[in-house]
């Protein structure tokens, strides 16, 4: 069975390509391009042993992948595990190190300061123990003693959590339980005190409820072994021969899950879903059949299979993800549905851009990229037509294109299972994200009415606010800094822990930006971390949501950012840029805000201005509130 079906199967010549790849002119690319097909164990195995061998530290696609070195505890062998979480990592554009603790040594690896992973500087922990790890079931695979129940496993995971975070400070990456597919009294098995299913069950109720206000993050093992059936998630075989907790075919699909939880964690998640029309939101084809002639309504099987499509849709757009049509036909024959039928769950004003003409959908795309002002990688394409799905895929390699399977009732299932909207934050700003998006496609076109920049800048009669961090905002600003990768000046990553302690330091200025004007409220979009060093002040990280470049917020932010640093007796700040695959849009930041070029090597280039010269560029900005959190002299 294909646990990976929103990925195009392997190449029938998988194997002569991997063995391409070790000879002097292998390619990473052909790594790259396997990685994203649907492998089994082992060849996931294989791919991630050529690469190793191969060796490819200074191909440039290397250094577009972003670096993450993951800490693993088990209860069970873990070794059959790691290449195919590299190779998963890869697919989603993660260059992962893995630091494997021994065989069930978790509590020893959390309560030693001097363990491996404590001391390995890992981005994340994962804690990769199943029910069997925990004081459930040492004498029965059925039922538990009476003291061991699932508040025993949570106080043993506590122990852990609390541990890596005394110790390393990284996050950790916890599982929820996996139900083994034994009952010993039937339905009582949920009902009974120390029965193992009851207990599994208020431990994973109980777990996800502690993560809530933790930097601590949730891999739900509960929910994707229910997906597969735990009959084809467990093999007892296989554990009882060489303690593997999982059945070998189910691995990549773990790994998977896994390699999104790291892709989410560093702002990879997709924002958003384009859709055709045709054959897609309904059956038929709207310009041929009428709208008498497509299936779109209740009642009808076919109709109802592409609602729940609509449905699924709607709901990603109802926790902030963008919606976009991208349809070859006359805007405004494919506006009839949206217009006229009743039945249809979406409605024209949940799409940010609608984009409908007879142009090829590989030049729509980068129009709505370009509308929405987000990158390629940030968009998922959905369409029935494999044409249209190979088109994209070719000449926009970008931007992701699911396989969809030719029955549409098993659509919305295959979108969710591949994961492409996974999160591990969800913000009051996230809620608005499709509107905010939606307000910028209409600032857009008065762009073009107005004569000049100044004058559109004027009129969209902007309001700014700026606060130190807190903890209001404190899950919104780590989602920034970890997301944000084309207004970043050093890409530095901070985990939540390390957000909050930058509120305490007064060493650190730190500032978290709203900003608002005539067509919305765009939410929190900009983040600063500035550390005082004496008499100067050294920017650490300066990032912005795309969907306000060239608003001049930076001009304000600047003019904030001296401003209070001159209050405090700071002569010069210094601020870096530091070179990456994707930050080429703010090269010459900070020579547009007056500073002048200190020092430069092959990939950082350091700014300075000193304060008495600054001149305030005052942007058309109204400031609505200042606060400052600088105060050591």
């Amino acid at each position: 069975m294909n646990y990976l079906p929103w990925l195009l199967p392997a190449p029938e010549d998988f194997n002569d390509q991997c063995a391409g790849i070790t000879e002097p002119e292998g390619n990473f690319s052909t790594a790259l391009a396997l990685a994203q097909t649907s492998l089994s164990l082992n060849q996931s195995t294989r791919l991630s042993r050529v690469i190793q061998r191969r060796g490819f530290e200074e191909h440039e696609s290397i250094k577009a992948l972003t670096p993450f070195k993951l800490g693993i505890v088990s209860n069970g062998t873990f070794d059959l595990f790691t290449p195919a979480l590299r190779i998963a990592a890869l697919r989603h554009e993660i260059l992962l190190e893995i630091v494997q603790a021994d065989f069930d040594q978790a509590m020893q690896e959390a309560l030693d300061p001097n363990s491996q992973i404590n001391c390995a500087g890992v981005d994340a922990i994962l804690i990769a123990l199943d029910y069997r790890g925990y004081p459930f079931a040492n004498n029965t695979l059925a039922c538990t003693t009476e003291n061991t129940t699932a508040d025993d496993a949570l106080d043993y995971l506590k122990q852990l959590r609390t541990g890596f975070a005394n110790h390393c400070g990284a996050p950790c990456i916890v599982q929820s339980l996996a139900c083994p597919p034994f009952s010993l009294l039937g339905g009582l098995d949920a009902q009974l005190d120390g029965l193992l299913r009851k207990e599994i069950t208020k431990f994973n109720y109980q777990l996800s409820e502690s993560l809530g206000d933790s930097p601590d993050i949730l891999l739900d093992i509960s929910a994707l072994a229910n997906t597969t059936g735990t009959c084809n998630w467990f093999d007892e075989r296989q554990w009882l021969m060489s303690r593997v907790p999982i059945a070998n075919e189910l691995v990549p699909l773990y790994s998977d899950h896994v390699a999104r939880t790291i892709a989410a964690l560093r702002g990879k998640s997709k924002k958003c879903l384009v859709l055709d029309l045709d054959n897609t939101l309904w059956s038929g084809v709207i310009g041929d059949d009428g709208l008498e002639g497509i299936k779109v309504e209740r009642g009808h099987p076919l109709g109802e299979a592409h609602l729940a499509i609509q449905q699924y849709a709607l709901e990603l757009k109802n926790h902030g993800i963008i919606l976009a049509v991208c349809s070859k036909n006359e805007e405004s024959i494919a506006l009839l549905p949206f217009r006229n039928i009743d039945d249809m769950v979406l409605k024209e004003h949940d799409f940010a851009v609608f984009v409908a003409n007879w142009h090829d959908k590989a030049s729509n795309i980068q129009h709505i990229a370009s509308t929405l002002n987000i990158g390629l990688d940030s968009i998922v394409f959905v369409d029935d037509n494999p044409m249209e799905r190979d088109v994209v895929r070719t000449l926009l390699p970008a931007v992701t294109v699911p396989e969809l399977p030719e029955d549409a009732t098993l659509i919305p299932r295959r979108l969710a299972a591949a994961g492409f909207f996974d999160l591990v934050t969800f913000t009051p700003d996230d809620l608005q994200r499709n509107s905010q998006y939606k307000d910028n496609a209409i600032r857009a076109k008065s762009l073009h009415s107005a004569n000049n920049l100044g004058e559109y800048l004027a009129s969209l009669e902007m309001s700014i606010e700026f606060k130190p961090f807190d903890k209001l905002g404190r899950k919104r600003i780590t989602q920034l800094v970890n997301k944000t990768n084309q207004f970043n000046l050093t890409t530095r990553r901070y985990t939540e822990a390390e957000i909050e302690k930058f509120e305490s330091d007064p060493d650190f200025f730190t500032r978290q930006v709203r900003l608002s004007d005539k067509f919305g409220d765009n939410g929190m979009i900009s983040v600063l971390i500035a550390k005082r060093e004496g008499d100067c002040l050294v920017i650490d990280s300066w990032l912005m949501s795309c969907r306000v470049i060239k608003r001049s917020v930076e001009e304000a932010m600047c003019d904030e950012l001296i401003k209070t640093a001159r209050t405090q007796g700071i002569k010069t700040v210094r601020g870096i840029y530091k070179s990456t695959p994707k930050n080429g849009l703010v090269e010459k930041h900070y020579e547009s805000l007056g500073f002048s070029l200190l020092t430069q090597t092959d990939d950082t280039d350091t700014w300075e201005l000193k304060i008495d010269s600054y001149q305030p560029l005052k942007p058309p900005i109204s400031v609505t509130e200042v606060s400052t959190n600088l105060v050591k002299g």
